[in-house]
């Protein structure tokens, strides 16, 4: 047997105390609880009508088992009015059909209420994605902006359509039941309320900090399978082909052992819990409870052996309305997570609003060219206290090719992602055509600014629909130039159905493919500004050269920034900016730069002795 020990804390590091561990258990729960607050605001109304329906209902559930009782001290009474019993047997039957229609009316109006709830909650969040920086969607997978979408809405289902009704209906009932029997006989009700102790004792076990963040495990683990399953069936051929398959499979089945394992450490626990508390307001455990007290009150003298009828009759059911409340506690816990999780992605900061074009005209006598790309003073960086970028100071003229070049993570990618907005700068400006970009609204932007990076991304549907996603109304000449000129018309000609080809049904493409036919559907939105990142790193070597030219052709009246590390693919572009450690210290041709002797020098000598061990291989 295993036995999992916690690692020491590393050197500096502070371990939270009792107090400090309570303090940030707090601070969770209340802000789920202004999450589930703000997310359910919109049915906040509606479902406290829909409450107020299901307390009525609970109370005509509780009142026929008290004419019931009623009915049976009727029936034992020396002198039986059975008339009275009859009506007192009508009216019981009359309130359980009201109760039922009341019922089936609370839950079939929650039920509507949470369907155009999750609809409107949908659109919602899908129109604040179009207004998040695209950055964003950089740093998460494809799976977890669908679980916002999708799995986190979904989950929130047991919070508008049963948790308030659910609470409603548990509290009633006991409070109801509880009210009649302490008329009856106020010790035996004590003695009842013993379960309901140790059921809610229970229920705040279940509900603990631990159990949290049990459930934030499994829930990474969960996402870790998810991740595991599409990276192992996407990429069989290929390990299959270099003998991998058992590895990829290892990595898929690491993946579920551990989510296995999570949801055990999460279930146990709760399990246990659960199941006394389940034991200790069963029906069977209530009634021996009443039984012994009710004998033992009867012995002593008091209480009337008739009195403890009612609570053989409704006592037994005051912890089954309670049941409830147990099962739907996982359901509670995910849906303020997932409501958490959600007001977060509500409060992600938005690109601000571009201003009018009447506001932010330049004039005439300081007019510069539309294409002119202007950086100034740029600082930048993910964090606060950690800038990326500094002092970074540049102009790209229009119908000119300019590749930016440096070592790993010197923030090549990042200055490229700035120029379209991917993130805002965190001082200077980008200016496009003398006007900040920041007054450009999101449409402008991108109608001016075309990109193409390493991430390619593709929608369900042909080729020919994702090229039209860069201008909806190209007709099929200009779809063909455009792919001409990056290099995949050919390519898709081969695919069975041509450009009506369906990505993943009968159209397959190659990293080198997809990125091209990305370049195609860029030109294809004839923005004034192309900003390419690796624009060849997945090409072949037969059509790497044809691209570069395409691209070298098509830059007239375009600025064009190309990001690439292999050097000799940039030697003929009109000037070269050499980025490291976020600062711009060399530009010029490659001429110029090769002679000066600094870091792009050092650069082409790695590149060149790379290549020339490649040709050496070859031969």
């Amino acid at each position: 047997m295993t036995v999992d020990v916690a690692p020491p804390p590393a050197a500096g590091e502070s371990v939270p105390d009792g107090k400090t561990a309570k303090a940030e258990a707090k601070q969770r729960r209340q802000r789920e609880s202004l999450a589930r607050k703000e997310i359910l605001a919109p049915v906040s109304g509606t479902l406290t009508l829909a409450s107020l329906i299901v307390a009525v209902a609970s109370i005509c559930a509780v009142v026929p088992f008290l004419l019931i009782v009623e009915a049976c001290r009727e029936l034992l009474a020396t002198t039986v009015d059975t008339d009275r019993v009859w009506r007192l047997l009508l009216i019981a039957v009359v309130l359980l059909v009201v109760r039922a229609v009341l019922q089936a009316v609370a839950l079939t109006w929650s039920h509507l209420v949470d369907a155009g709830f999750q609809l409107t909650l949908r659109r919602l969040l899908a129109d604040k994605l179009t207004r998040v920086p695209l950055g964003w969607f950089g740093e998460r997978t494809s799976s977890e902006v669908k679980k916002y979408l999708h799995d986190d809405v979904e989950a929130l289902h047991y919070l508008v359509a049963h948790a308030r009704l659910d609470f409603v209906g548990s509290v009633t009932i006991p409070l109801v039941t509880l009210v009649y029997l302490f008329t009856v006989d106020w010790r035996l009700t004590l003695v009842l309320l013993l379960p309901l102790v140790i059921y809610v004792l229970c229920m705040k076990k279940m509900l603990d900090e631990p159990g949290r963040e049990r459930i934030a495990t499994y829930n990474a683990a969960e996402q870790r399978t998810r991740e595991a399953t599409v990276e192992f069936v996407d990429g069989i051929q290929v390990v299959r082909a270099f003998g991998r398959a058992g590895k990829a499979h290892s990595v898929f089945q690491d993946a579920v052992d551990h989510q296995t394992d999570s949801l055990r450490r999460m279930k146990l626990p709760t399990m246990s819990v659960q199941s006394l508390s389940d034991a200790v307001v069963s029906p069977v455990f209530v009634m021996l409870l009443v039984v012994l007290a009710g004998l033992a009150g009867v012995g002593a003298n008091w209480i009337d052996p008739l009195d403890v009828l009612p609570f053989l009759l409704v006592g037994l059911g005051l912890g089954s309305s309670l049941l409830g409340l147990g099962y739907g506690a996982q359901a509670l816990r995910t849906a303020g997570d997932a409501a958490l999780r959600l007001h977060g992605l509500q409060a992600t900061a938005e690109l601000a609003s571009g201003a009018p074009d009447s506001e932010v005209a330049v004039p005439a006598a300081d007019a510069v060219p539309a294409g002119l790309v202007r950086f100034e003073g740029v600082d930048f960086g993910y964090r606060a206290d950690h800038l990326v970028l500094r002092g970074v100071d540049l102009e790209l003229a229009p119908g000119t090719l300019t590749a930016l070049v440096g070592p790993s993570g010197s923030g090549k990618s990042t200055l490229a992602k700035l120029l379209p907005r991917f993130y805002d700068v965190a001082s200077g400006r980008i200016s496009i055509g003398g006007r900040d970009i920041r007054d450009f609204s999101s449409e402008e932007l991108y109608r001016t600014v075309g990109f193409v990076f390493q991430d390619v991304r593709l929608i369900r549907g042909s080729i020919r629909d994702n090229l039209l996603l860069a201008r909806a109304d190209a007709d099929d000449a200009a779809l063909e130039r455009a792919a001409r000129a990056a290099q995949i018309h050919d390519r898709i000609l081969a695919l069975p159905r041509g450009y009506d080809s369906e990505i993943g049904v009968d159209a397959t493409l190659s990293g080198g493919e997809a990125q091209r036919l990305s370049i195609a559907r860029t030109l294809l939105a004839d923005t004034p500004v192309l900003v390419l990142d690796e624009a060849t790193a997945f090409a072949d070597p037969e059509s790497e050269a044809a691209v570069q030219d395409a691209l070298a052709a098509l830059v007239a009246g375009r600025t064009v920034l190309v990001i690439a590390h292999r050097l000799h693919t940039i030697t003929g572009v009109d000037r070269i900016l050499v980025l490291e450690n976020g600062v711009l210290v060399e530009q010029g041709d490659h001429e110029t730069l090769r002679a000066a002797g600094g870091l792009y020098r050092r650069l082409w000598d790695i590149n060149e002795a790379a290549l020339d061990v490649v040709m050496e291989g070859t031969r």
